[in-house]
């Protein structure tokens, strides 16, 4: 039997920050083509501290383990990122659905490279309001932010 679990603001500890590092390392394996592996290994000590760090982390759980997580910051979705086995599957619905309602999210940053991304937040009604050159490390990633429609 398959079940599914979100669990909001759990203990953060090293084992469960390593398995969320995975879940997001396969998710831009799978979805974000334009970095490299040299790129994903630059990125990786400042997804673990985001992790760590964010205001609100829910975590999606199928089964016994993670398959996906958000990062919560005002409002502002700071990050979601799903195994890509799970893609499909509803979860990123549920996250964002969660993320709406009950913590007031009305802006997120999506890498213009990941068009899948960029359509999935505009069937939330996510609408783009502005363009940059590079993400907020200086990366030369172009980002689209976001804001939801009122």
């Amino acid at each position: 039997m398959r079940y599914q679990l979100l669990v909001e603001n759990p203990i953060r500890k090293k084992l469960l920050v390593d398995k969320l590092t995975a879940v997001w390392e396969s998710s831009v394996i799978a979805t974000h083509g334009f970095l490299n592996e040299n790129d994903i290994i630059a990125l990786r000590p400042f997804v673990e501290a985001a992790i760590r760090e964010i205001d609100h982390l829910i975590v999606a759980y199928e089964n016994q383990g993670p398959v996906g997580f958000m990062g919560i910051s005002k409002d502002k979705l700071e990050m979601l990122f799903l195994d890509p086995v799970c893609i499909g599957k509803g979860i990123g619905k549920r996250l964002i659905t969660k993320a709406i309602w009950e913590y007031g999210v009305s802006y997120v940053d999506v890498n213009e490279q990941n068009p899948n991304a960029e359509k999935f937040y505009k069937h939330f009604g996510f609408t783009i309001f502005e363009r940059k050159e590079a993400d907020e490390m200086g990366n030369p990633f172009p980002v689209l932010k976001m804001k939801l429609r009122e």
